[in-house]
């Protein structure tokens, strides 16, 4: 991460006064968890961004949780970053991102938030790097079926803008070492600022005016196989769709593809791969 990790004293202040009206829980677990993972797949989309083409990305993660609290780091690694014109290059880490979160239960609903710093580096080796990006968000989630959780983002550095997630997630026993977990996610964008997040023309083409529709969906699959009781191996496929026209130009507009016109590129994606975790 090419910039220190900077924190507003704001946030810091919120997820402190969660952390102290959950003290008082008295069958609280005093311990530290964690998970530490890498995921291999065969591109890199993000809230319906194409951010690899042609090759596989991994991504390692590492998680460590207390008393509610949660720090997690996370990175990209394109194996082959594509370039119009360009027969291939070097691999690239392109993002490495750090969140910290506070989550607490009431019955079966849990509510929580946090803070999330991306680290952004350009797309191919050499090329300029984008600006990095601040988030603070809020999550609301119901432990009953299908597990709705409600996601709220706002960016707070360079790319002013809310981004609003609702997914759902069931997993289904098909043996007691594996199961099968089907997941699903809407989402609403809305920018506050038309020079780095507009809206687009049915020509992919940005306007003069910010964007603010329904955007991406996701639809997955994934297979959990519990190895041993610490260890877990997770095929996953998944398929990224735009909600509507404007979200269509929009990520057509943002895709990779090396062609003349961006109202050419891809606005559908469908990827896979694996992922291997462990817990402590």
């Amino acid at each position: 991460m090419k910039n220190q990790l900077k924190i507003s004293g704001g946030v810091l202040v919120l997820i402190l006064l969660l952390g102290a009206a959950g003290q008082g829980r008295a069958a609280e677990e005093d311990k530290v968890s964690g998970e530490a993972a890498v995921s291999v797949l065969s591109a890199y989309i993000w809230r319906g961004q194409e951010l690899s083409r042609f090759s596989p990305v991994v991504q390692p993660a590492a998680t460590v949780s207390y008393r509610g609290f949660s720090v997690n780091l996370w990175g990209n690694l394109d194996t082959r970053p594509y370039s119009a014109g360009t027969d291939g290059s070097s691999s690239n880490f392109t993002e490495v991102d750090a969140t910290i979160s506070y989550t607490r239960a009431f019955g079966i609903v849990s509510v929580g938030g946090g803070y999330i710093y991306y680290g952004l580096n350009s797309l191919t080796p050499g090329g300029a790097d984008p600006l990095d990006s601040q988030e603070i968000f809020a999550v609301v989630s119901v432990n009953t079926l299908f597990s709705p959780t409600l996601t709220l983002y706002k960016e707070i550095d360079h790319y002013h803008q809310w981004y609003a997630l609702l997914s759902v997630s069931h997993t289904f026993a098909l043996h007691e070492r594996v199961g099968l977990k089907l997941a699903g996610s809407v989402s609403y964008l809305k920018s506050e600022d038309a020079s780095t997040y507009p809206k687009f023309d049915g020509n992919s083409l940005a306007t003069n005016d910010p964007f603010n529709n329904f955007h991406d969906a996701a639809l997955a699959v994934s297979l959990p196989v519990s190895v041993t009781r610490r260890l877990t191996v997770t095929p996953t496929l998944t398929y990224v769709f735009p909600l509507t026209n404007d979200a269509k130009y929009e990520m057509r507009a943002r895709g990779l593809a090396g062609t003349a016109r961006p109202s050419d590129r891809d606005s559908t994606y469908l990827y896979g791969g694996v992922t291997v975790s462990f817990a402590f």
